[in-house]
């Protein structure tokens, strides 16, 4: 493993690779990697090249080095009552890894949570980028403001893009005030059908829902200490002005009474549970069981997992109105039949998240791209990384 310390050094590192045909895995701290058994090549990390560049409090825009902890860029926006809007989770638990991630990782591997489906992506935050190209050159696409790009959006290219396509060096981001108040809304009792709709329901009223989840009896009990409501629990998180939460937690309780047993959970419990979900708690549990994140349209999430169901012992939990669905299975991972009954109920993605190296070395961990779509990420591969030099299979 390489450690440079600057962006010179990581272009020499970079520049030798290329020259010499050496494969280069590129990382942050490593506590999001996922890595292939099959890959070979250096790793070169960003880890040493960290430090805040500029944070604008005032226009809300902060510019990083890459190898900076999240932890140090959350410490600096909480002094000011700002965060990252996207709520980045902490793969830590559910992959027994160690260290500090950095920030470089999080728009690398574009890691989103809860606040996903009303915020963004990492990616929609992200305004500009610094990076080396696999030949060596400095590459600086966007800005500090947002605007159009002619050809390539090397910005949203590089986001997710799992480094492979380019070693980050410095990102610059938006960010948005602290919500001044919090409530959850918890309804007890709903099965996998019956949360789906009253998800829906909630999105569609003027409450402005900022996250929308459905914990089954299975996982229920490992959230907030097993302290959530007897049975099922399907939760809504309100955010805003402490009045006009107030206000519309009142409305949804309201309304959502009709459906079964509603409770509520104030700023601390709320703030506790909403984390739990983002790090996908009840299975950091120390294992190597496979676990597949998959995103598909939210009224097909709970159809996925009862056909899931009928072939396999699986356990499962939903975010984002029913989009997202983290899903423990406890034996082989089972990647074809798992992305043969997505692609049945109208498409969608599966990332396997962990697994054995055994399990790795037979199932991909990626989604395949459609022939065309293949073929256009070849072509951007070959024009940013023409040797071939950064190896793919990797989370980030």
């Amino acid at each position: 493993m390489a450690y440079p310390q600057t962006e010179a050094q990581a272009v020499d590192a970079v520049f030798s690779a290329a020259t010499q045909r050496t494969a280069l895995n590129l990382i942050g701290a490593g506590t999001r990697a996922v890595r292939n058994p099959n890959d070979e090549g250096t790793g070169l990390s960003s880890h040493q090249i960290c430090g805040i560049v500029a944070y604008e409090s005032a226009e809300m825009v902060m510019t990083v080095k890459a190898g900076t902890p999240v932890a140090e860029v959350e410490a600096a926006l909480a002094a000011n009552r700002q965060m990252m809007a996207f709520e980045p989770m902490d793969h830590r638990g559910i992959l027994g890894t160690s260290g500090d991630p950095t920030i470089g990782g999080v728009f690398a591997a574009n890691v989103s949570g809860p606040r996903r489906f009303v915020a963004g992506a990492a990616r929609d935050s992200l305004l500009g980028i610094r990076f080396v190209n696999g030949q060596g050159q400095v590459i600086r696409a966007g800005g500090r403001v947002m605007k159009n790009v002619t050809g390539l959006d090397l910005v949203k290219l590089l986001a997710g893009s799992q480094g492979t396509l380019g070693f980050l060096t410095e990102v610059t981001f938006r960010v948005l005030p602290v919500p001044a108040a919090v409530e959850t809304i918890v309804i007890s009792g709903l099965d996998d059908l019956a949360a789906t709709k009253a998800m829906a329901a909630a999105m569609a009223l003027s409450v402005e829902v900022s996250g929308a989840a459905h914990l089954p009896a299975s996982v229920r009990g490992r959230f907030l200490g097993g302290e959530l409501p007897e049975g099922e629990a399907t939760v809504l998180r309100l955010e805003g002005l402490a009045g006009s939460v107030s206000v519309r937690a009142g409305k949804l309780e309201q309304i959502m009474k009709a459906l079964g047993p509603v409770s509520r959970l104030g700023p601390n419990e709320s703030g506790v549970l909403w984390r739990e979900i983002r790090d996908v708690h009840p299975y950091a549990d120390g294992t190597q069981k496979p676990l597949w994140r998959v995103s598909v349209a939210p009224s097909a999430g709970h159809q996925l997992v009862a056909a899931l169901r009928l072939e396999m012992d699986i356990d499962a939990f939903y975010d984002w109105q029913g989009g997202l669905i983290w899903m423990r299975i406890e034996a082989d991972p089972q990647g074809e039949l798992l992305r043969r009954k997505i692609r049945a109920l109208g498409g969608g993605h599966a990332t396997l998240v962990r697994a054995t190296d055994e399990m790795r070395a037979q199932t991909p961990a990626f989604e395949p791209l459609p022939d065309a779509l293949a073929a256009l990420s070849a072509r951007v591969k070959q024009k940013l990384d023409p040797t071939g030099i950064f190896s793919p299979g990797k989370m980030g």
